[in-house]
């Protein structure tokens, strides 16, 4: 329990980061609303980052459990978090002053995003696992197509600048991450 404590605390500190980097941009647009122009696919892709974060931060609570604990765990678990911050960081950069507007910004940096994206949700598995094999199956046949459906999206968002695929795939994922989240912890075992 003093380990998961230990551990616990650097995975806060590096997801408050991630959290204060979302609202801190999103802040921008109460604070200056005349400023930069909004783009819904960017700002709703802060919003499944922001769900993905708070999911993320429960889904961890179960490492409460996890009983032996290695470096190469704890190594793993602070790659996830350095991970989900930098979407965070690629979503609100420090300065957009090379970009004409916020939907140029974000097209010219969709590689990236949806690449470390596509990262993330391998890396999940592993996250996963951390908790164990039983947890692990706990989830179905579910979790690891939801998990490479994730990935194969995010490559084709990479590959597409389509405004109809980007709107579908952030809406669609913000309602299967409500979804997933109630349907699996609307409770606590």
């Amino acid at each position: 329990m003093e380990q998961f404590l230990h551990i616990r605390v650097l995975l806060g500190i590096v997801l408050g980061l991630a959290i204060t980097t979302l609202l801190k941009g999103l802040a921008r647009f109460v604070q200056h609303p005349g400023r930069d122009r909004v783009y819904g696919v960017h700002i709703a892709w802060a919003i499944s980052m922001f769900t993905l974060l708070a999911h993320f931060w429960w889904w961890e609570f179960r490492l409460v459990h996890h009983v032996q604990w290695s470096f190469v765990a704890y190594a793993f678990l602070i790659l996830y978090v350095v991970v989900l911050y930098l979407l965070c960081t690629l979503l609100f950069p420090d300065d957009i002053g090379d970009y004409g507007s916020w939907r140029e910004y974000f097209q010219s940096r969709r590689k990236w995003f949806f690449g470390i994206m596509a990262v993330s949700y391998l890396i999940d598995f592993g996250d996963t696992l951390i908790k164990g094999r039983a947890y692990f199956d706990s989830f179905g046949i579910e979790y690891p197509l939801r998990n490479l459906s994730y990935v194969l999206l995010c490559l084709i968002a990479i590959r597409t600048r389509s405004e109809t695929f980007h709107r579908v795939f952030v809406a669609a994922s913000l309602i299967y991450q409500v979804s997933w989240i109630y349907r699996l912890f609307d409770f606590v075992q």
